[in-house]
């Protein structure tokens, strides 16, 4: 009996040694709900992290595979503030080593929120290293022509040789037989050919005076209109459309993302010039956006952006001695003696910008839609209605003619003569 005791107490200890190990191991590594951390990943942290490389924080796959303490990585992400007010060495190390950038508090999620998250982004990383990672830079390796079109092309080549065999065989046969009956053969006197006069025609034809006069009006019709066309095209480059140093595909911009026409020209609703966007402005996405669906590298046109910049997307670093203005190539041009104001058109005038340039969220390169013509400037004027309504400038010129009509005297200041852009401009 007291044998049977001692054996109960040794169990009795392995397995709450086992279990303890079994504890510990399930607290240092979470097992979550991936479905719901995936949920929880795109709402909150796709905006500073992706999973397999950098954005503004750091790539989470490579950090939650070698960090296995699921309990600190809890209190991290609930809490980092705290960790790091508390002098903890491991939140320390992390904020030393990203330049002491601050991350959001999600205090709002539970642990098996957390749990959840940090399980998605270790299974999913995993996945995607186990994954077979496809050819970059171009498709894949061809593996050369099959052995059926090989014997295919020797079976042309033979049969052509045998052909080519059995043709000469035929015509030295011929050559043979007409040198066998050459005697029999009768010459046939050959009459001697008459003299041909080419021009006869066109002589006959140079006779007639009403056919000489209809092609002399019709070639001076035609002249004079090409005349004409040409000169009155002068400088009109409609349907110019050159080849920009960086693709931008204003149909997925404008288009498909519905990106608003003055997010990036800004200028165009309170100056004289549309402007052409800084490279900064094209970073406040790209520095998110790098990289088309599927793929695993930098698409080709966002990283010319990267090089003009010096921008590193592995360290979200820029190197100001990289970087390089882009030459765009100016696409609408307007004579130096034509003054034409974006403002006044798009702020004061609440044109559209496709009234001028088209239907702009459909091109997948821009080209100049319109003329830009004195005649097609005139047109516009003359068939488009004034919107008085809400209109500063309108109502003050309203209000002149009602001064006018009363006769009261009009000054230049209630003209508009002591604004400023009428002499600092």
């Amino acid at each position: 009996m007291r044998s049977f005791s001692l054996l109960f107490k040794q169990f009795s200890r392995s397995v709450l040694v086992v279990a303890g190990f079994a504890f510990l191991g399930t607290s240092a590594f979470a097992q979550g709900d991936a479905a719901k951390g995936e949920t929880i990943f795109k709402a909150k942290c796709t905006t500073c992290h992706a999973i397999d490389r950098r954005v503004i924080g750091p790539a989470l796959g490579p950090q939650l595979d070698t960090e296995t303490d699921d309990k600190f990585l809890t209190k991290w992400i609930q809490n980092n503030q705290a960790l790091i007010t508390a002098k903890d060495r491991k939140a320390l190390a992390i904020y030393n080593q990203y330049n002491q950038a601050g991350m959001t508090v999600f205090a709002e999620l539970s642990d098996a929120d957390v749990a959840g998250l940090i399980t998605y982004v270790r299974t999913t990383y995993k996945a995607m290293q186990t994954a077979p990672k496809a050819a970059v830079g171009g498709p894949a390796a061809e593996s050369g022509p099959s052995q059926m079109v090989i014997f295919a092309l020797i079976g042309v080549i033979v049969l052509a040789f045998v052909i080519i065999l059995v043709l000469n065989k035929v015509v030295s046969t011929l050559e043979r037989l007409l040198l066998k009956n050459k005697e029999l053969m009768i010459a046939e006197p050959v009459a001697e050919a008459a003299p041909v006069d080419r021009m006869a025609t066109v002589k006959k034809l140079a006779k007639n005076k009403k056919l000489v006069f209809f092609v002399l009006l019709c070639g001076t019709l035609a002249l004079g209109s090409w005349t004409w066309v040409t000169l009155w095209t002068t400088n009109v480059h409609q349907g110019y459309q050159p080849v920009q140093p960086i693709k931008f595909p204003h149909d997925l911009h404008a288009g498909a993302m519905k990106i608003d026409c003055q997010y990036c020209h800004s200028g165009a609703y309170k100056s004289k010039n549309a402007s052409i966007p800084s490279l900064n402005v094209c970073m406040n996405c790209h520095k998110l956006i790098d990289r088309r669906k599927g793929a695993t590298v930098p698409s080709p046109e966002i990283a010319k952006i990267y090089d003009a910049l010096g921008y590193d997307p592995a360290t979200t670093k820029y190197d100001s001695t990289k970087a390089r203005p882009i030459q765009w190539i100016r696409i609408h041009n307007l004579p130096d003696f034509a003054y034409f104001n974006h403002s006044q058109h798009v702020k004061v005038g609440g044109l559209k910008c496709q009234t001028c340039h088209g239907r702009v969220q459909e091109m997948p390169e821009v080209y100049q839609y319109s003329p830009l013509t004195m005649k097609w400037c005139i047109q516009c004027h003359k068939r488009t209605n004034v919107n008085m309504k809400g209109n500063a400038y309108y109502e003050k010129m309203e209000a002149v003619h009602d001064l006018i009509k009363a006769g009261k005297p009009v000054t230049e200041a209630a003209m508009g003569g002591i604004e400023c852009g009428k002499c600092h401009y």
